[in-house]
């Protein structure tokens, strides 16, 4: 991913396919297997297992989630992902992004995602 824009726009687009797919595994397969993925600096889920149980808490939550790539900005061995996140039957639309270190293996050594979580919290609560 490091080396050509194009490998790395497949990748993101690759990524933003496993949010979508309601398959956890596809999401955690994006990263290193020792990868961490930390939400709006909380506590990181460390390891593969960890960052499949992340992924399915927002599946099992929006089980009509789509996920839009909004831009993919790379700079060395970093990228900034911005995405949509959207759920026609929760009337939730939320934008927000990851900040990514790739490890030497071409995946994700770390994502810090960020997002409005009081928006996000306030759009689920008026759906609910």
């Amino acid at each position: 991913m490091k080396s050509e824009p194009s490998a790395s726009c497949e990748f993101a687009r690759s990524y933003t396919a496993a949010w979508c797919s309601q398959d956890p595994s596809s999401v955690a397969a994006h990263f290193s297997r020792d990868g961490s993925l930390t939400i709006n600096g909380g506590a990181p889920a460390q390891g593969r297992a960890a960052i499949i149980e992340a992924a399915r808490s927002f599946m099992t939550s929006l089980p009509d989630m789509q996920v839009v790539m909004d831009d993919i900005v790379i700079s060395g061995d970093r990228a900034t992902y911005h995405w949509t996140l959207i759920s026609a039957g929760r009337g939730l639309r939320i934008s927000g992004f990851e900040e990514w270190t790739i490890s030497n293996d071409g995946l994700i050594a770390r994502s810090l995602g960020h997002f409005d979580s009081e928006d996000y919290a306030r759009q689920l609560n008026t759906t609910s």
